[in-house]
């Protein structure tokens, strides 16, 4: 497999993305090229004068405006790429790859693709010698995750799929039985495909929900509860705080990530063994179906992206992952 662009380290090459940052603090992402110029309000600055540069440089535009020159970090990448759906947020992605603990070599499930923010970290845990199998509902949202993964690394990694489809009805037919090692649900009902889920886990393999609402919350912990083939689902959300630290100025930001979603995993049991009781203290949580039913009504509401935005973000996708898979070039911005 070639060296993927969003890896890179040393001097700037032809291809590379670099994110520029200005006196105010605002970025800029641009992919260089040979004899081009990034402009500005404030001033152009030409590509040849990045490339070459080491990581890290500054570098004046022609009215002396300083920028700082990096490569952007895939936590960069994916908050300014194209967008069909809402994406899963760094600190999320982070998570996700802790609790389900995603290593190299493993045989990943994802469902659904999005835009393909997560599938960018979930490639980037399990590494060349692991495989991703990712569905999608909708051909629209597939198509933008794949420009995406294809600008970021500069090629279509080989180790990763995507199926257009229901994931309850395709995965029996891409993951054998007790063939995968993890699961990660990102979709509005995952209690639907417990089942088939179950049947492609590996005994001890982990499956991770990410769910927007306390209502799916709840609903997809109790389906997994009511199958008796997983641990106990733990549920955790991630909030994050920044600080501004400056001299004796320190201070929580006015501003912080707050939710964005909830984390729910669980690990498969081995075939036939039952889970021994919890011993718990009483409480008043008796409930039935009817109840779980009222407290999740069947028709969830879902954020639509129209047609004439999905398909703007398409072009631009496909464009960028077309720009990134041009010939490599050399750090001097020569073909190789």
């Amino acid at each position: 497999m070639s060296e993927s662009r969003g890896e890179r380290s040393g001097p700037f090459r032809v291809g590379d993305r670099v994110q520029l940052t200005g006196p105010k603090g605002r970025m800029h992402t641009i992919t260089l090229e040979p004899g081009k110029l990034f402009h500005s309000h404030k001033g152009p600055i030409a590509h040849d004068d990045l490339i070459g540069l080491p990581d890290g440089s500054v570098v004046a535009n022609q009215v002396g405006i300083e920028y700082l020159a990096l490569r952007p970090l895939l936590s960069d990448f994916v908050m300014s790429m194209p967008r069909g759906a809402a994406i899963v947020y760094p600190k999320d992605a982070a998570q996700i790859l802790a609790q389900a603990d995603i290593f190299p070599g493993a045989t990943v499930v994802e469902a659904g693709v999005g835009s393909g923010a997560l599938s960018l970290w979930l490639l980037r845990g399990i590494g060349p010698s692991g495989r991703l199998l990712s569905f999608e509902r909708r051909e629209e949202f597939a198509e933008v995750a794949r420009g995406n993964v294809a600008t970021f690394h500069g090629y279509d990694p080989e180790n990763w799929s995507i199926t257009l489809g229901d994931l309850a009805l395709a995965l029996p037919e891409a993951a054998p039985a007790a063939s995968v090692d993890r699961v990660v649900l990102d979709m509005l009902a995952p209690w639907e495909c417990i089942d088939v889920v179950s049947d492609a886990l590996k005994p001890g393999g982990v499956l991770l929900c990410y769910i927007a609402t306390a209502t799916q919350l709840s609903r997809v912990a109790e389906a997994i509860r009511a199958t008796g083939e997983y641990t106990e689902p733990q549920s955790t959300e991630t909030m994050v705080r920044g600080w501004h630290v400056q001299g004796l100025a320190v201070r929580p930001d006015h501003r912080m990530i707050a939710h964005t979603g909830f984390l729910l995993t669980a690990r498969r049991l081995a075939p036939d063994t039952v889970l021994p009781e919890l011993k718990r203290r009483p409480s008043k949580t008796e409930f039935s179906d009817e109840d779980v039913e009222a407290w999740t009504p069947g028709a969830l509401g879902e954020r639509a992206v129209s047609a004439k935005a999905l398909r703007k973000r398409v072009r631009a996708a496909d464009a960028a992952a077309e720009r990134s898979r041009a010939t490599d070039t050399d750090p001097a911005g020569e073909a190789l």
